[in-house]
């Protein structure tokens, strides 16, 4: 029995939340910091390898950036809205990124090709300071999420085809659990579960709603950090 498609994450009951898991250190999030634990990574797995295939296709390889904006104020992290016709996650907040192509070095190559196409951000205002595990999505595309600092004061060009919208969430949001909802369903053929992190980028603002792949490989980063 094929698994069910999520089509309205939002009205998938809520089942708790992370908040008794204690937040990353705002120290742990600076640029300096950072670098140093992707330079000595400690003795880690993932928490969340993937979500279950979906779509009965053979594995593609693909890669995302996900863009760590170096505020004096603390980072920030820049995800993507995809615009809703797409074949893929149509409609969902993503990092910039996509299936690998033959021209690819690798995966740090795919993600910053991508991250060009989708957003206009320049490899050259990239710098590259780790890689996560990857994470197979139920599309099946295993994806390597390569992690980089970027200075402030870029201009970001979106491609209208792929991208309805761009912005930033900041990190120390992100990497506290407290903010990271579980959500559960049951099925005839099991359960699904996933995460999501809403974030209101205003008071009065809709929320931003994080989930699926994209909150996955958060909270794998949030471990990653928190090891």
């Amino acid at each position: 029995m094929q698994r069910p498609v999520i089509l309205d994450p939002r009205a998938v009951p809520v089942i708790g939340d992370d908040a008794h898991l204690p937040p990353v250190e705002v120290a742990r999030l600076a640029p300096a910091a950072l670098r140093l634990r992707f330079a000595s990574p400690p003795a880690w797995q993932p928490e969340i390898p993937g979500d279950g295939r979906l779509v009965d296709r053979e594995p593609a390889a693909a890669a995302v950036l996900v863009p760590l904006v170096a505020h004096a104020s603390g980072p920030t992290v820049l995800l993507t809205l995809r615009t809703d016709h797409l074949k893929d996650h149509a409609g969902q907040v993503s990092f910039p990124g996509g299936r690998a192509e033959p021209v690819d070095r690798d995966a740090v190559d795919t993600a910053l090709r991508e991250a060009e196409e989708e957003v206009g951000l320049s490899r050259a205002q990239v710098e590259v300071i780790g890689t996560l595990p990857t994470y197979t999505t139920v599309t099946n595309f295993v994806v390597t999420p390569v992690i980089g600092l970027v200075e402030p004061g870029f201009t970001v060009a979106p491609d209208p085809f792929e991208v309805a919208e761009v912005f930033e969430v900041p990190l120390e949001f992100l990497m506290t659990p407290a903010h990271h909802r579980r959500h559960s369903f049951e099925w005839p053929g099991g359960r699904r579960e996933f995460l999501s992190m809403p974030w209101r980028p205003a008071p009065g603002a809709a929320d931003v709603f994080i989930w699926g792949a994209t909150a996955a490989m958060l909270r794998n980063f949030y471990g990653f950090l928190s090891a």
